[in-house]
């Protein structure tokens, strides 16, 4: 007989997998480190879809927990954002793209110019008449965005252009804040404080989660808290926030294999006693990568069930994957299996994925069931 579920989220009986997004925990995740970040205000990175949970519900969440301050990748999630929070700042991080200065202003997003080119396109369409503010991202030691010192310093030279650009912010990003004590993290800071002498006045922001947790000098004037909001790893000595996302497959068949039987393509994995095996409806064709099989060189990934740990057997699939379940007696069809979340920890089962945490949550597949708790 299949086992009623307990969960009170309400999932179609068509669902393979589903995700319950937490944003009263996300919510929480933001007050917990705008209390860390001090006089800095606190924005929030809601790129790539707000780490995968889906950016409208979490501006909204973040916007009624007191964020003000947004930073997307693409101005496409910008006007996403836009749609949804009238009165938001929003920052555009991957720059300023060809003609496009007068849709940034349309939709009063602020491009974070990185490059001489940009810098000329803003300025050229400002000195045309054109509204609106940018930030510029000044490179400190990534070597990935961002204007060089020296071309800072002779923008910051010259008064009457610089007047004219209407900048609200002046940035520059961590490498390695996940390692604080990386000679980079001091390195980058040192230029920093250099780069904000260059434009007085100016707002400063260089911290992301990890940074905020390197202390005051760090913070400068706005800090911009990314994976940290979402219960991900943001530093390898610290603890995660509360997990916001809870992954869950369906179980859709359980079968006996014999001691000495091999499951899944490849005959990747041999099972040594009589097992039972679990088939759960969730592949790589939902993001969940196949290099957290696991086979008989190498232990993958593991789940969550019943209060318990269940390994997976072979290598996943496209839509299956298989976990072994002997030991859990009480599992049956139609169970819900964790595959990540407060059971079974995003940072492990990315490890165990030779993977990060961002990239599960950003790989999140389309055939998950959505469900969000704890809004507003």
């Amino acid at each position: 007989m299949e086992q009623s579920d307990p969960n009170p989220v309400e999932t179609p009986i068509t669902a393979g997998n589903r995700l319950t997004i937490d944003l009263a925990a996300l919510a929480r995740n933001w007050r917990t480190l705008d209390a860390q970040a001090g006089a800095a205000e606190t924005a929030a990175a809601v790129k790539g879809n707000a780490y995968g949970i889906g950016v409208e519900p979490a501006v909204r969440a973040l916007s009624t927990a007191g964020c003000r301050s947004f930073f997307v990748a693409l101005p496409e999630e910008g006007v996403r954002l836009r749609s949804v929070l009238k009165d938001a700042t929003i920052y555009v991080l991957n720059g300023l793209a060809r003609d496009l200065a007068s849709m940034h202003a349309a939709n009063h997003l602020r491009p974070v110019i990185g490059s001489t080119g940009e810098l000329e396109d803003w300025a050229a369409y400002r000195a045309a008449g054109g509204t609106g503010q940018a930030a510029l991202h000044v490179d400190t030691g990534m070597n990935r965005l961002g204007l060089t010192f020296d071309e800072a310093r002779e923008l910051a030279s010259d008064k009457a252009r610089l007047d004219k650009l209407g900048l609200s912010l002046v940035m520059s990003h961590l490498a390695c804040a996940d390692t604080p004590d990386h000679p980079l993290n001091a390195r980058q800071l040192a230029t920093m404080q250099d780069v904000r002498s260059l434009f007085p006045g100016v707002a400063a922001s260089l911290a992301n989660t990890a940074g905020i947790t390197l202390g005051r000098d760090f913070q400068f004037d706005l800090v911009r808290p990314g994976i940290g909001l979402y219960g991900g790893t943001y530093r390898i000595d610290l603890p995660p926030l509360e997990p916001v996302v809870t992954a869950e497959a369906r179980i859709v068949q359980i079968r006996d294999v014999p001691a000495g039987e091999t499951v899944g393509y490849g005959a990747a994995e041999t099972v040594h006693r009589q097992s039972r095996i679990a088939i759960l409806s969730t592949g790589y064709a939902d993001g969940y990568h196949r290099h957290a099989s696991s086979t008989d060189a190498a232990k993958g990934a593991e789940t969550f069930l019943h209060g318990r740990r269940a390994p997976l057997v072979g290598r996943i699939s496209m839509d299956l994957m298989a976990i072994d379940v002997t030991d859990i007696p009480e599992a049956e069809r139609g169970d819900w299996v964790e595959l990540f979340g407060s059971g079974m920890p995003l940072a492990e089962v990315a490890s165990a994925a030779g993977t990060i945490g961002y990239e599960l949550l950003t790989s999140l597949g389309g055939r998950y069931d959505r469900h969000y708790v704890g809004g507003v």
